[in-house]
């Protein structure tokens, strides 16, 4: 419930959010905004899959009991995600210190001013988040997603009030609305991890001595398959922001993103049901309860069916919606369609795939994801080039996503049976 409650408390700030950074960016602002976080999310997705690996593996520990092995794994993945972001960040702000950073966001420097220190500004601080936000996967091995999600809810309510602080001070400053949402969730993240290895959990707090890279090693054995998957999901849902930037403008990001943000409520609801069952599944697996998988699923599949009608009537809606929410912005009514379509090609995927990655069978799933990535961008652009249509552009995301929902229902269904075999079961 309370886990329901506070990304339901998210996706509310996601809306509040967006008239609000509009206003005070404008169109074109918040464009450049927009693309610019989606450059921030693959820096946020480069641990090399440790997160999520370390959340299973501290499932099956802490299943069996085994408290001083768990610490030691905490203790290592803290490092080793700290010796991996450092280089990262000395490259990026070299990178950003000697490149044309107006030329590869496709921006005009006579509409936004300071990109390359909004740039530095934004990419320490996401730095610095990116090794802290692993006391979110801590939580999510002790299937407490409910602590999870309460922490990214109250990074993104501190950086609504921020971001309603600057629009009333008549600031139209997009540093100040790249720090407000940067620098929020690593506040959140600093004052929990006292909280959380002091006080809550001290006989897991992480130490120094502890640190052992060859007991981490099946976290990252598991965790590089995530990390593929991970960049390719990126590739596949952020990579849209810049490409519409680059082939487009800045501005056309604007109303993708709003047609984005009011159909994935319904992912983050998904979400929210389904994120339990991941490390739950991994329990359930390890006991042998395959019952427990089948009754889960069946469970999904009802609600899956009643975010397809849900789905249908915000399309319906959705004019209307629009004029409430944002004020005088013209949507296409196909955008919204085809963005339905899409997300709920991602919903009823991931129905099967939260159980998939439970059970820790993940070759195939890799496979497919890589290779949507690597086909979605070429294709993209082709797209493109040959229409001029945004609405095309989002179809191509669309048809590559297809492929990846019948293979993991496939799978799923194989596992289950104990018919997986060759690949399947890999």
């Amino acid at each position: 419930m309370v886990s329901f409650l506070a990304k339901g408390w998210s996706a509310i700030v996601v809306l509040m959010m967006v008239p609000l950074t509009l206003n005070c960016l404008g169109d074109y602002k918040n464009g450049v905004w927009l693309t610019i976080s989606s450059v921030l999310v693959w820096i946020d997705q480069m641990d090399i899959g440790l997160g999520n690996g370390l959340r299973n593996k501290v499932a099956e520990y802490m299943a069996h009991g085994e408290t001083e092995r768990t610490r030691g794994l905490i203790s290592s993945t803290f490092a080793m995600l700290t010796c991996i972001i450092i280089p990262v960040l000395l490259v990026l702000l070299l990178v950003i210190a000697v490149g044309d950073t107006y030329q590869a966001f496709n921006v005009l420097p006579s509409k936004v001013s300071h990109l390359d220190q909004v740039l530095m500004v934004t990419v320490t601080l996401v730095c610095t988040s990116f090794v802290f936000k692993l006391i979110g996967n801590f939580y999510m091995g002790l299937q407490l997603p409910a602590v999870s999600n309460l922490l990214i809810a109250l990074g993104q309510t501190l950086a609504l009030i921020g971001t309603w602080v600057v629009l009333k001070s008549g600031s139209h400053s997009l540093m100040h609305i790249a720090l407000v949402n940067t620098a929020a969730p690593l506040l959140v993240y600093l004052i929990a991890y006292p909280i959380t290895f002091y006080y809550k959990y001290p006989q897991l707090r992480p130490s120094i001595r502890l640190i052992n890279f060859k007991e981490a090693k099946a976290v990252v054995n598991m965790g590089v398959q995530f990390f593929i998957m991970q960049i390719s999901s990126v590739v596949l849902f952020m990579t849209s922001n810049i490409l519409i930037s680059k082939l487009f403008s800045p501005a056309m990001v604007t109303p993708y993103q709003i047609t984005y943000r009011y159909f994935s409520i319904l992912l983050v609801i998904f979400t929210v049901v389904c994120m339990p069952f991941w490390n739950a599944t991994t329990d359930a697996y390890e006991r042998g309860d395959i019952e427990w998988i089948r009754n889960a699923t069946r469970k999904l599949r009802l609600m899956t069916i009643g975010i397809l009608v849900t789905m249908v009537l915000m399309v319906l809606c959705s004019p209307w919606v629009y004029a409430i929410w944002i004020g005088d912005i013209n949507i296409d009514i196909k955008m919204s369609i085809v963005m339905a379509v899409y997300i709920f090609i991602l919903i009823y995927s991931m129905h099967y795939s939260y159980f998939i990655n439970g059970i820790g069978k993940l070759r195939l799933q890799l496979i497919i994801t890589a290779s949507a990535a690597v086909l979605f961008i070429p294709l993209a652009y082709l797209t493109t080039q040959w229409t001029h249509n945004i609405i095309w552009f989002m179809i191509v995301m669309c048809l590559v996503n297809i492929p990846g929902l019948i293979v993991n229902r496939i799978q799923f269904h194989k596992l289950i049976n104990g018919k997986a075999t060759g690949i399947w079961a890999k």
